[in-house]
């Protein structure tokens, strides 16, 4: 039984005409804004905010550098920008501790404090294992 592949899988169909559905939308999203700043401000600002805006839309729309699409790099700058770096040429020093720091701390001892109650009790457990010890 023989199944037929699909090819050109990764070629977006074209929805609008000559256009695929993102392209649309960067096109008519650069658009509308471009038209509202005409419906609101004069034409010197629409002119001078409107070139930038439109070609933000187009690059969008249809720039790809080295195969990859512009709005992955737009993405991959603004995560790059917005992220922690970490430079392992800038390390910070690490404060070191002085003389008087360190014989000024005094140094515990880990473990419970042992009453008379509780040494009984140890005392007792630790024959009780003796004998269990002797008599096997």
């Amino acid at each position: 039984m023989q199944h037929q592949v699909p090819q050109f899988i990764d070629v977006e169909d074209k929805i609008f005409g000559p256009l695929t559905a993102k392209q649309f939308f960067y096109v008519a999203a650069g658009g509308s804004i471009i038209f509202i700043m005409y419906v609101f401000f004069q034409m010197w600002l629409v002119i001078l905010i409107g070139v930038p805006v439109a070609a933000f839309s187009l690059a969008l729309a249809f720039l790809k550098l080295n195969g990859i699409p512009f709005i992955k790099i737009v993405s991959n700058a603004l995560s790059y920008a917005s992220s922690n770096r970490l430079f392992l040429w800038k390390k910070v020093p690490k404060a070191v501790k002085t003389e008087k720091e360190i014989l000024g701390t005094q140094i515990e001892l880990s473990g419970t404090k042992l009453t008379q109650n509780r040494l009984q009790d140890l005392s007792w457990s630790l024959d009780v294992q003796k004998n269990l010890n002797i008599k096997r």
